[in-house]
């Protein structure tokens, strides 16, 4: 605790604070002092009423008074289902200050992903990705961050924070090295739990904790009460007052003024009043003041404890029933007895003051403890009302579903039809500004209503579609009910059973998704409905991992695809899965970019199989691009993957998509022999992946395409610490990864000297493949590493499958798979014979759009050939590739001194 110290009345709450002032000082004085210093967060954390909102009042001074900008906001104990509501507080009014255009220019890219959050920007009909919403929202305070230097963010009341903006709050956080801003937050103890408390944690944990706010000391009591009273108050009456109020700062100033209003002296023979006074600052006592003020003034306050923010006299007028100079002099009493206040932001003042008088601006409560004491104290019935009118005049007044909605979830279920939509309103308006939880909310209470029997199931639907990507579980249960019911017919059939498959597959049940789009295309009398669903099935069953494979689904696929023209998007579905499959066989390569094209328009996407289109998903186009690459046509490959890069990122989406599309421009990038650049996409691939959660396939694919890169590049260690760090072993997922993840483990093991653990993974490769029909030694290449580590121990086996391995190459067809098989061959040989092999090995490679394997191909020509000749271009191809350990392999040969 530190010293006592005097102050004034209104600085009450800042006794025996110093430590805290102090901190808070060096905080704004280290913003002040560069442009380039790295952004701070401070969390004040206490009771209710120990000063935490005191502090941020002294924080705004202290800031105003170095010349910063400073936005507030804060969070409201009904107002925690309204999304973005603190963050919109505190950057909507900057933004709405400037011109559209200037927003724009500020905003960039994000202009179009955050502003329907904030507020500034009229939402899209498509769903926005609420991970990139929050990006947005991120780099908005970023950019307005360097605007506005030097910027102080304060929260209050953290704790009652919507969740959308604690993650914002989580988000910002992790760039504060970046951010030249100061964040303060106060914060209860408690009073928030599941996903809001782990990302109100998570801030406060890369942030610093001022000193703990404890209550006053009896001596700082002492002191305030003399400050307030006058210097004549004894101290009996001081003790008293300290013990009265446990030394809570609030009610302690509650206290001072209630003894100022009664004229009560500060003497011991009064100090027996203390306890009466108090009880009437509070709870009961707080409703007794309330009544005193008159019935109206009762009204209002409970109107505005109801409409929780946004308060105008207006409003509060509209749902107490008051007439307007009535409400406005309610307003004014409610002001004079502390209850209400005006809204004291520097931006709220200039709005208010051009209102001309007290109370026509924004009000607030003036401390929480009073709204939450006000609002328990409307009987439940009439709250319940008062939030349906409340919701009714949201609405009339052009605010939206979305904003009418907070009130709707109060109401009682009543079998209200136009209840239902609006709630079904209010949820399309969440999804479009990356709100999904808050469109579950709504929806659930829809439900509740509840809908009537042709409706029922399509808002059980519409609620299945919101939480897929978040509650994959529970959406399952939501669409298995909505399939049940009357009320899908027709395409929206084939979409909810299309969903449900997808729900399956995000939550690990990939048979469970083959066998419902299975059953329902045997079902289905429409032809066309069921080729879509026929499609669904191959798709999933093609890129699940573990599934035996049958020769008659291939040949199925294959006859169904013979008879696409490409004419529709479920025909041209079925031409990529049936190329996709060819590829994953080994087929011919030929055969598989002759199908793959089929399944374009004029060499594009077709509309509606575009990445950020839904109908179909991700996997479909991811499957196209991932032929082309394993088939050598990289140039076809890398256009898709940058396209997907560039959708994703234009349109915000920064979760699982933006992943596999970093992981896939990666893929490209290794392919061609770019490893630098390969690794740089894939370990952001790995990073977006981390926050999206662990053990889901596009992590996989980051981790797997990432370790391989590490391997070509001859970074083995880092490979094997990375393997290790992020879990790179068994069990393996049940989709598919390309490349296989037990050939790249395989070859790993083998790297790092555990030679039979990483012969017994490579076996394990060979079983997999095989049950599933995957003979492309490319995208599973377990043969020839195997080849190689079996040279000495077992060398029969090796040339077997070496041999075997070449016929597959010679079977798909392509320079890569061809070259990479020779080279395999020429490794087990010695002499001439290698000599030769390595020559043709070089021969195919060159033409082979993989710049790595013809540079591994050179250097190993090199070595057997003994030419210094060939050892200096594989040492430059090497170079380029940024292929480390083949560059040292080559000077190391070069040293030794081969004849030219």
């Amino acid at each position: 605790m530190t010293e006592v110290r005097r102050a004034g009345a209104g600085s009450a709450s800042l006794w025996e604070r110093d430590e805290e002032v102090a901190t808070i000082t060096r905080a704004v004085d280290i913003l002040c002092a560069d442009r380039s210093s790295p952004g701070t967060l401070l969390e004040a954390r206490g009771e209710a009423g120990v000063g935490k909102t005191a502090l941020l009042a002294e924080t705004r001074r202290i800031a105003e008074a170095r010349g910063c900008t400073v936005w507030s906001a804060r969070g409201g104990e009904t107002l925690r289902s309204v999304p973005f509501n603190v963050v919109r507080q505190l950057l909507q009014p900057a933004l709405v200050s400037m011109l559209p255009e200037e927003a724009r220019e500020y905003l960039g890219d994000w202009y179009d992903i955050a502003g329907p959050a904030l507020g500034i920007v009229d939402p899209g009909e498509r769903q926005a990705d609420p991970q990139g919403v929050c990006d947005g929202l991120v780099a908005a305070v970023r950019r307005l961050a360097r605007r506005e230097w030097p910027l102080v963010l304060l929260i209050d009341d953290a704790h009652w924070a919507d969740q959308e903006t604690l993650r914002w709050l989580a988000a910002l956080t992790e760039r504060l090295d970046e951010t030249s801003v100061l964040v303060v937050i106060a914060r209860r103890h408690g009073d928030v739990s599941g996903d809001s408390a782990r990302h109100l944690d998570a801030a406060a944990a890369a942030g610093r904790p001022l000193a703990p706010l404890n209550a006053l000391t009896p001596e700082a009591t002492a002191g305030l009460t003399r400050a307030t009273l006058g210097g004549h108050a004894d101290a009996a009456f001081c003790r008293e007052v300290w013990a009265v109020t446990g030394g809570n700062p609030y009610d302690t100033v509650e206290l001072l003024a209630k003894v100022q209003d009664s004229e009560l002296q500060p003497i011991e023979a009064e100090a027996a009043e203390l306890r009466a006074l108090n009880r009437s600052a509070r709870g009961g006592g707080l409703v007794a003041r309330l009544e005193q003020l008159g019935v109206e003034s009762t009204r209002f306050a409970w109107a505005a404890a109801i409409l929780g923010g946004g308060i105008t006299v207006d409003m509060v007028a509209g749902l107490a029933t008051l007439d307007r100079a009535d409400a406005a002099r309610c307003a004014e009493l409610l002001c004079n007895g502390r209850i209400l206040s005006v809204r004291d932001s520097v931006r709220d003042s200039v709005r208010d003051s051009a209102a001309g008088q007290r109370g026509a601006g924004e009000l607030e409560f003036v401390h929480p403890l009073i709204a939450t004491a006000v609002y328990n104290s409307i009987p439940d019935a009439l709250r319940t009302a008062m939030h349906g009118i409340a919701a009714q005049l949201v609405s009339d007044s052009g605010l939206g579903a979305a904003a009418a909605s907070r009130h709707l979830l109060q109401v009682y279920p009543d079998d209200d039809q136009e209840v239902v939509e609006q709630l079904r309103d209010a949820a399309r308006e969440h999804l479009a500004v990356g709100a999904p939880d808050a469109a579950r909310l709504c929806l659930e209470r829809a439900l509740r209503e509840p809908p009537l029997p042709d409706t029922h199931a399509r808002v059980l639907f519409e609620l299945g579609c919101a939480t897929l990507l978040t509650a994959p579980a529970t959406t399952i249960g939501h669409l298995r009910t909505a399939l049940a019911m009357p009320g899908l017919d027709g395409e929206q059939r084939v979409d909810a059973v299309f969903r449900l498959s997808q729900a399956l597959l995000h939550n690990d049940q990939l048979e469970e998704a083959v066998r419902t789009v299975e059953a329902e295309a045997a079902r289905n009398p429409d032809p066309s409905a069921r080729l879509r669903l026929q499609a669904a099935q191959y798709m999933w069953e093609g890129i699940h991992a573990g599934e035996t494979s049958s020769p008659r689904r291939s040949a199925r696929l294959a006859e169904l695809a013979a008879t696409c023209t490409g004419r529709d998007n479920a025909e041209r579905a079925l031409l990529i899965l049936r190329g996709f499959d060819a590829m994953t066989h080994g087929e011919s390569a030929e055969e598989v970019v002759e199908l793959c094209d089929r399944a374009l328009v004029n060499g594009r996407l077709a509309p509606g199989l575009g990445w950020t289109d839904t109908e179909w998903g991700l996997e479909l186009p991811m499957m196209l691009a991932s032929s082309y690459a394993y088939a050598d046509r990289l140039d076809r490959a890398e256009a898709l993957f940058t396209e997907a890069l560039r959708a994703y990122e234009s349109a915000g989406w920064s979760g699982g998509h933006l992943s596999l599309a970093h992981a896939y421009v990666g893929l490209g990038h290794r392919r061609r022999g770019r490893l630098k650049e390969a690794e740089e996409s894939l370990r952001e691939s790995l990073r977006i992946a981390e926050r999206v959660g662990r053990g889901l396939p596009l992590y996989w694919s980051a981790i797997c395409n990432l370790i391989d890169t590490l391997l070509a590049r001859g970074h083995v260690e880092e490979a094997r610490t990375l393997a290790e760090q992020y879990g790179f072993a068994p069990p393996y997922p049940s989709t598919i990864v390309l490349p296989d993840p037990r050939s790249v483990r395989g070859r790993l093991l083998l790297a790092t000297g555990r030679t039979k653990e990483g012969v017994n993974e490579l076996e394990a490769a060979e079983k997999a493949a095989a049950a599933r029909g995957r003979h492309n030694p490319v995208v599973v290449p377990w043969a020839t590493e195997l080849a190689r580590a079996l040279a000495t121990e077992d060398p029969g086996r090796a040339v077997r499958l070496a041999t075997d391995a070449r016929r597959q190459a010679e079977r798909f067809g392509t320079d890569t798979a061809i070259g990479e098989a020779l080279r395999c061959a020429a490794a087990l040989e010695t002499g001439q014979r290698a000599v030769r092999l390595a020559a043709q090995a070089v021969a195919y490679l060159e033409a082979s759009p993989c710049q790595y394997e013809h540079a591994a191909a050179r250097v190993e020509y090199g070595i057997a050939a003994r030419s210094a000749a060939e050892l200096n271009r594989g040492l430059a191809l090497a170079d380029s590739c940024g292929a480390d350990g083949l560059v040292a392999r080559a000077r190391e040969a070069l040293a030794v001194g081969h004849p030219g």
